[in-house]
């Protein structure tokens, strides 16, 4: 879980920082630039919250990624293939048993 989180907060810090310049650029605040900021912030969030073992950071982590999947399927289906296989790892990785035992506060036990 250490490192699912990890990866969550660092997407998302990174895509803030890449994106935030376009508030700032010659085109002034678009309203979808917002939005883009918006699911970085999700992204921290979600990793912080998956640290402390909240049940309901998995349910975000797992939304966040199948948000991505819908985005990616307007765009190349070389990127709509990533997104679904790790959207589908991740999904794997967040609802095993062991992962179960993580959210329900058992860490000893899934460690």
């Amino acid at each position: 879980m250490t490192i699912l989180a990890v990866v969550y907060i660092t997407v998302g810090v990174l895509g803030f920082a890449n994106h935030f310049p376009n508030w700032h650029g010659a085109h002034g605040l678009q309203y979808e630039d917002f939005w883009i900021e918006l699911t970085e912030v999700l992204a921290v969030v979600c990793g912080i919250f998956l640290l402390r073992g909240a049940n309901w950071a998995r349910w975000l982590a797992v939304a966040w990624m199948a948000f991505h999947v819908i985005l990616s399927a307007f765009d190349a289906y070389r990127g709509l293939i990533i997104h679904t296989v790790l959207c589908a790892a991740i999904a794997w990785l967040l609802f095993r048993p062991e992962a179960a035992r993580y959210f329900r506060g058992d860490r000893a036990a899934s460690a």
